[in-house]
């Protein structure tokens, strides 16, 4: 190898290298394709700054952006150091933009469960599903405990609400809030972190149906002008609904027009997953070209029956002017979701170019939408959406450039065509477009899939090629239609038509749905998804050979993905559920009745679709359970025993006495008690308990063995200094070693001095004594988070 190496030196392969990669950087350059790498090094920047470990302050984030720039000023004549340096100063933009952003958020997020009687202003009603309604609402004061750490919005399912009930109007009810959990596994999606930046403090339910409220404080502007959207939107959607034959069809409509989908049906959305078209219910690219492109024909066509004024005027202009004001309207009540917000940008900007005489479709529109959001808001970039929409949108214009340049040169001579052969041919060209347009956006967007859901849609190239001519010729034409006639009232008509392509796009996605192999693929590792990212750019922003980087950098992402390791256990924030993977690909639980949303998310994980119960066995003594040697969980009691694919025997107990006999034979043990410290001695076996696990989240377990022994490696989803998304964790309960908490009887809690409730009770917790020591006060403070969502 060392004389391979010295012959390329010496025949100057090595130094023609570098002068050809300087030379192509050089073009790159001069076509301004280094503008395009700006969003890339800012989405990098908020990226790592949301996954370090530790808070870095403005001191930090600023000095580093000001030296930097300092230095790439002073580097502007050497071309390479000074690309080098405004890569970097992008990067540390990127992660001052985050820290802003999480400084400007400042969430109050609460510490632990309570059940309080809640009186707040509605900010969002949501039809869900299940038949429950949704509830997002500005909290106005909490009694019976009075709350002295309050959320200043929370997230609240009712299983009905008082008829006619607005946005704007005030309610009060008896609700139990739970503080958002975090991942359900380590790299999992975090809904502490979602809620944080969604002003979200804390989830639950009402008992009982809220009542409305006859007088409340009066709300300021801004709030009073986000209600009057809300329910012109809430409007809409019922209007909608209302026109439209089927739940499914109406639902979807309104998805696609207000930007509603909590209605959808289940089976449904499970469908269009499956089969690659939940696009369709993302207002994006699709949608908002759609829009612009039918108000943009529409007028024109209508211009057309003025010859004279349309032979002396810049019809076309006007035309793009009027679809960037549709386009405006269509945000504002669709509610500015990420992919719409790029889309506006991204489409607004060709509009624009289109009125000054430049060229609409280029790479640089998208990296100035890419610019805007993450500058706005840079926490979108860890989210499947914006990854998703802008791989997809970067991956067609690529497409389309690389098409387009191969097509330069002189115009092909046409022989005359009949009718048929002529409409033949336009039919199998928008098909192949089609199909093309599928396969690139599909295979640009698949391994973001993968990372955050562990799917991948093996038919959406042949649902797409059968749907989508639907949707675009029938669907959302006639729901810019409807939209035009609502104010006259002839709106129905419209949306019937509307409702018919929907149906037919249903019945594609289930009947494809039906016959789809497995979809899941399990773990993506982080590193695999950056690797494949950067093959990604490197192919669709490069105009020189360097895209041919992409090839070496894609085979290296998918190595990385077929070489992934699989955790061996996996175990909940609450201690109480623990999963193991089996020989036979199962997954074996400690519990009959497993939280739902937990188990599909980690079978999803760890690419399994089969879960075995555990077995009760009556035994006198728990240590005989270790004598069964099987993977599934043999439980007497409240102790659990399995072994892992490595043969280390994994223990689930209640009470730290319980795990003591096991102290000599186990190589993990999980105590569900907050209260219990470890039992065995410090060469022992690892011992997880429910504090550890309350503070640090979920967990996944790998056994290595070292000098003959087996011991477990721990990963917890959650680092510690806490992050200001996780800094409430350090105050429930549980993570300060305490037990749930019992409501004293009145007299028991006459009985104490009122002093002791704020002695004990963090500030973040403390209630007013008065409350504590009412009879009828609902006070419950104590157990483990559970995942964000409503309440059964």
């Amino acid at each position: 190898m060392r004389s391979k190496i010295a012959r390329m030196v010496r025949w100057g392969a090595v130094p023609r290298l570098g002068g050809a990669v300087r030379n192509a950087i050089a073009t790159e350059w001069d076509r301004g394709t280094t503008f395009l790498f700006t969003p890339v090094f800012l989405a990098a920047g908020a990226l790592v700054y949301f996954s370090i470990d530790s808070e870095p302050s403005f001191a930090e984030l600023g000095s580093s952006v000001l030296a930097i720039a300092f230095v790439t000023w002073l580097a502007r004549s050497r071309l390479v150091l000074h690309l080098i340096l405004s890569a970097l100063l992008c990067f540390a933009l990127g992660m001052t933009f985050a820290k802003v952003e999480t400084w400007r958020a400042g969430t109050r997020i609460l510490a632990a469960e309570i059940s309080t009687r809640l009186t707040g202003r509605v900010a969002l009603i949501e039809q869900q599903a299940n038949g429950r309604i949704r509830l997002t609402v500005d909290v106005l004061a909490t009694e019976r405990p009075k709350l002295k750490y309050v959320p200043e919005r929370v997230r609240v399912s009712a299983q009905s609400i008082p008829a006619g009930l607005r946005v704007g109007e005030t309610v009060v009810g008896v609700a139990r809030l739970v503080p958002p959990a975090g991942p359900t596994r380590p790299g999992g999606y975090d809904f502490s972190f979602a809620n944080y930046f969604n002003g979200i403090g804390a989830n639950g339910f009402f008992f009982r149906p809220p009542q409305r409220v006859a007088e409340s404080p009066p709300a300021d502007m801004a709030t009073r002008f986000f209600a009057l959207v809300e329910n012109l939107r809430a409007g809409l959607g019922d209007r909608i609904r209302t026109a439209i034959d089927g739940e499914a069809e109406g639902e979807i409509a309104a998805a696609l027009i207000a930007g509603v989908r909590a209605g959808i049906p289940d089976d449904v959305n499970e469908a269009l997953r499956r089969t690659g078209l939940a696009h369709v219910l993302s207002i994006s690219g699709l949608h908002m070209a759609i829009v612009a492109g039918t108000i943009m024909t529409a007028l024109r066509a209508g211009f057309a029956l003025f010859p004279s004024f349309a032979s002396r005027r810049p019809v076309k202009k006007y035309a793009a002017g009027a679809a960037i004001l549709a386009l405006g309207i269509y945000l504002f009540i669709s509610g500015f979701s990420v992919a719409a917000e790029r889309s506006f940008l991204m489409i607004g900007i060709m509009l624009v170019a289109v009125i000054f005489d430049r060229a609409a479709l280029s790479m640089r529109n998208l990296a100035i939408s890419a610019i805007v959001i993450i500058a706005v808001s840079p926490h979108e970039v860890a989210g499947p959406s914006f990854q998703m929409s802008f791989a997809a949108t970067a991956a067609l214009i690529g497409a389309y450039t690389s098409w387009s340049e191969r097509r330069r040169g002189p115009p092909a001579i046409r022989s005359d065509q009949g009718l048929l052969r002529s409409g033949l041919t336009k039919i199998i060209g928008h098909a192949v477009g089609l199909a093309a347009t599928s396969l690139v956006a599909g295979t640009a967007t698949a391994v973001y899939g993968a990372y955050h859901f562990q799917r991948v849609s093996p038919l959406s190239v042949v649902a797409n090629l059968a749907a989508m001519p639907i949707v675009s010729a029938i669907v959302m034409p006639f729901a810019v239609f409807g939209m035009i006639l609502m104010p006259f009232g002839l709106d129905k008509w419209a949306f019937l038509v509307m409702g018919k392509g929907l149906t037919a796009m249903i019945v594609i996605a289930e009947w494809i749905s039906d016959v789809s192999p497995i979809d899941g693929v399990g773990l993506v590792p982080a590193s695999a998804v950056a690797v494949l990212t950067a093959a990604l750019i490197a192919a669709t922003v490069s105009t020189t050979w360097l895209r041919l980087v992409a090839v070496p950098l894609t085979f290296a992402g998918l190595a990385i993905i077929m070489e992934r390791s699989l955790p061996e256990a996996l175990i909940s924030e609450d201690a109480r559920l623990l999963t193991i993977r089996t020989d036979d690909g199962a997954l074996a639980v400690n519990r009959m009745r497993p939280n739902g949303f937990t188990i599909e998310d980690w079978q999803r994980a760890l690419g399994s679709e089969v879960l075995t119960k555990p077995k009760n066995v009556a035994i006198e003594d728990p240590r005989q359970l270790a004598e069964t040697g099987e993977e599934a969980f043999n439980c007497a009691g409240n102790v659990c025993v399995a072994y892992s694919v490595s043969a280390a025997q994994i223990v689930h107990v209640s009470t730290a006495a319980e795990a003591l006999p096991f102290c000599a034979i186990a190589q993990l043990i999980v105590i569900d008690d907050a209260t219990a410290e470890n039992p065995c001695l410090e060469a022992g076996p690892t011992v997880l308990t429910k504090r550890d696990l309350a503070r640090r989240g979920s967990a996944s377990v790998s056994f290595q063995r070292r000098a003959g022994q087996m011991s477990a490696e721990i990963d917890f989803a959650i680092s510690k200094p806490y992050r200001p998304w996780h800094t409430h964790r350090a105050f429930a309960r549980e993570a300060r070693g305490l037990a749930p908490y019992e409501r004293q009887k009145p007299t028991e809690a006459a009985a104490q001095p009122k002093a002791t409730t704020a002695n004990t009770v963090p500030a973040s917790l403390r209630i007013d004594n008065e409350a504590a020591d009412d009879p009828a006060a609902s006070l419950s403070s104590g157990g483990s988070a559970r995942p964000a969502g409503p309440a059964p």
